[in-house]
């Protein structure tokens, strides 16, 4: 669990941000952004990284249930291809941000890398979403929102086995495209096959 850490003061309505999907080869990379109350806490929240699946499913809803406000928000491969991947990711924390139905004070960002049109003051912090229970809390649905999507895809596209590997670089994933193709949902830009090594 993590502890009650709040980068400013008690005070102020801070959002915690995190993207999901930012080095997959397929799919849009998704955004959350979370305002808890202050006085918010449970005995599982975490980095989603360091959860179970089935903990992040269960943390979900009461995520939702208890912040003050939540937004998820997606860019998609298309738009990925566009504007570059460090872009995207940018882009879909600002639309996260803008979908909330209030405007928070502060903003929490995980990672190192960040800028906004709004007047919003904001912080960058690497490895945040194991620090701020906001930026978790955020983590935990940009990635469930982002593998259910990649779930729904993979009725489309069962080759690619996404159910399971949710887009990353994974070996059968790889070897998916080498026998099949792409897809409209596969990112062009990437370096979809990796290495050849991987297929000796």
């Amino acid at each position: 669990m993590l502890s009650a850490r709040y980068f400013s003061d008690k005070n102020i309505l801070e959002c915690g941000i995190d993207e999901a999907g930012r080095g997959c080869l397929a799919g849009s990379v998704y955004a959350a952004a979370v305002i808890l109350p202050k006085d918010f806490s449970h005995p599982l929240l975490n980095d989603s990284k360091q959860l179970t699946d089935n903990q992040r499913r269960k943390l979900r809803p009461i995520i939702e249930e208890n912040a003050l406000a939540y937004a998820v928000a997606e860019v998609t491969n298309t738009e990925i291809d566009k504007i570059n991947i460090l872009e995207a990711s940018i882009l879909a924390m600002n639309r996260a941000v803008k979908q909330l139905k209030f405007t928070p004070e502060f903003l929490l960002i995980d990672g190192n890398r960040f800028h906004t049109n709004t007047k919003i003051p904001f912080k960058t912090i690497v490895k945040g979403d194991a620090t701020f229970m906001s930026i978790a809390a955020a983590s935990i649905l940009a990635k469930t929102y982002r593998d259910d999507a990649m779930i729904e895809l993979s009725s489309q596209f069962p080759e690619y086995n996404w159910q399971k590997n949710k887009g990353y670089p994974t070996k059968d994933h790889r070897l998916a495209i080498k026998q099949f193709g792409i897809t409209p949902y596969h990112r062009r830009t990437f370096n979809l096959l990796g290495e050849p090594s991987l297929f000796d």
